[in-house]
């Protein structure tokens, strides 16, 4: 996100959401609670959408590729990738073969296992001097119910440790975080509407115009508590 990237998880606490849980908890049963079928987690919440000439079945190949080189150039099976991202085998076989659409959660869990930026799940681009990343090539991240996007604004590797985001979040909508890897800062500014911040124990409100800057290593979350969307820009450094 050479530059520090998301932690190693510890088995009893890896990241997506607000609060530490079980491994392959993420707002879905584990394999032992749907009788032995591949866990709900890796589908449950999140559509992935590309635009343009990027679509969505393509994005989730992608995925799939990418994830599965990056574990396997570590020597990690399955069984090992399970134990390091709190990810359950039957959901990363689905990922890596791409027969589901993984969440934003399950994502971050994944690179925090194989110790990677979020980026380099979705694959380097071209690197030039400038690199220009129009609005039809982005891959958007959206949640199935339509309450959060996730836009990247940087291409894949172009800028080491720094990582750009618009995020829009419908009326009422919270979006959660565990802690990302020690060393990790967010910065956010409000564009359009109004944001509660919640980072660890502190809560503050913004609105357009308002930026708040802070340590991301701690649980933190997006909430708009308005009426009309909220448009926010995210950026996330990690440490070198």
């Amino acid at each position: 996100m050479a530059s520090r990237t998301p932690r190693r998880p510890a088995s009893e606490a890896v990241p997506g959401a607000s609060a530490p849980r079980p491994a392959g908890a993420d707002g879905a049963r584990s394999e032992a609670e749907s009788g032995g079928r591949p866990a709900a987690d890796a589908t449950s919440e999140i559509a992935l959408l590309g635009e343009g000439d990027i679509g969505a079945a393509e994005l989730t190949r992608r995925l799939a590729d990418n994830i599965r080189t990056l574990r396997k150039a570590r020597g990690y099976s399955l069984d090992d990738m399970a134990r390091r991202s709190g990810v359950s085998r039957a959901s990363l076989s689905q990922v890596e073969t791409a027969k589901t659409n993984p969440t934003i959660a399950i994502l971050w869990k994944i690179a925090a296992g194989l110790e990677v930026p979020f980026s380099a799940l979705l694959g380097a681009d071209k690197t030039e001097r400038v690199s220009v990343l129009r609005r039809p090539d982005q891959r958007v991240l959206r949640s199935a119910d339509g309450q959060l996007e996730s836009r990247p604004l940087t291409p894949a590797g172009t800028l080491g440790g720094v990582e750009v985001y618009e995020l829009r979040l419908a009326p009422r909508a919270v979006h959660s975080s565990e802690p990302h890897a020690p060393g990790t800062g967010e910065s956010v500014t409000v564009l359009v509407g109004q944001l509660r911040l919640r980072v660890a124990e502190e809560v503050h409100d913004l609105s357009a115009g308002d930026t708040a800057s802070f340590a991301a290593d701690v649980g933190h979350s997006y909430e708009n508590p308005g009426r009309t969307h909220t448009l926010v820009h995210n950026v996330i450094v990690y440490q070198r």
